[in-house]
């Protein structure tokens, strides 16, 4: 049953031209995102510095209360074509100052006009550019890897490219099965279709190949056992649900240290928009939480 918010949430989108569609406009849909982040409360935070990483733009933010030392390095959702540091402003301000740790957010390169692998490679370039300059800007302690949806593709592949760089990962409904095998797709599907999800790896994918790269497609990686604990992150009218719990499962039978929510009654992108879901500061406060508990 969808709860009464995320109903909400899907007839306000009901009707909306997919982006499969030939007249769907990627750079009209970008900026009306960034005009709609810029209209939401935004809170204030001990610091916030925009900061050039080896040419990828990021922001750096410092909680109010530090809860000690350490580093979330965090990479946003939005089907690797949309979104960016602008976008996920806010959600970054509530992650740092509930969690007490700054916060890196990585404005990665996007396709069409960028495909894989430039997202992937620009999060090693930050993570090059903090193994030197961390210090320099009194980023100290441990360091983890958080993102949401394709966000969440990619922090976890950042963690299998450098295992025990990070000390914990948190992976909301992760991206991560261009096959779209898992039921889910079939039987969760009231935000967004197979259609839909398709047109997402096919911008990100520079060629058929691809598809089938572990560091696009994670699942597909003999590495899953290198992972620190992870947080992964499920809902239940989400098409991404059943290959986020898979990851799970796989996790746990590898011994890694797991922790997997299914939130029930909520839709994939519930996590960013805490004006409109309840749940979404109970899951910022989980996050939090988790990644304290790995300090």
């Amino acid at each position: 049953m969808l709860f009464p918010d995320a109903r909400r949430a899907v007839e306000a989108t009901a009707g909306e031209l997919p982006v499969h569609d030939p007249a769907y406009d990627v750079a009209a849909a970008r900026e009306e995102a960034r005009r709609a982040a810029l209209a939401e409360p935004r809170e204030e935070v001990g610091e916030v510095v925009d900061l050039d990483v080896d040419g990828v733009r990021c922001r750096l933010y410092r909680p109010r209360e530090a809860a000690g030392h350490g580093l979330v390095v965090h990479l946003h959702g939005g089907g690797f074509v949309f979104n960016d540091v602008e976008v996920h402003d806010p959600s970054a301000r509530r992650l740092a100052n509930r969690s007490g740790l700054a916060v890196l957010s990585v404005d990665y390169r996007r396709p069409p006009e960028h495909r894989f692998p430039a997202a992937p490679d620009d999060v090693d370039r930050v993570l090059g550019w903090l193994d030197r300059e961390a210090g320099r800007w009194g980023i100290t302690g441990p360091a983890y890897a958080h993102g949401d949806s394709a966000g969440a593709n990619l922090a976890l592949v950042a963690a299998l490219r450098h295992p025990g760089r990070f000390r914990a990962l948190a992976l909301i409904y992760p991206f991560l099965d261009p096959t779209q095998a898992f039921d889910s797709y079939r039987t969760a599907s009231e935000t967004f279709d197979q259609a839909e999800a398709a047109w997402y790896w096919r911008q990100y994918a520079a060629t058929p190949a691809d598809l089938e790269h572990p560091d696009l497609a994670p699942l597909r990686s003999d590495r899953l056992g290198t992972l620190p604990p992870t947080l992964v992150v499920s809902a239940e009218h989400d098409p991404l649900r059943d290959e986020a719990e898979e990851l799970a499962r796989r996790l746990a039978v590898l011994e890694v240290p797991v922790v997997a929510t299914r939130y029930l009654g909520q839709v994939h992108g519930f996590w960013r928009h805490a004006s409109a879901f309840v749940a979404a500061e109970p899951l910022m406060a989980q996050v939090a939480g988790f990644l304290r508990l790995h300090r």
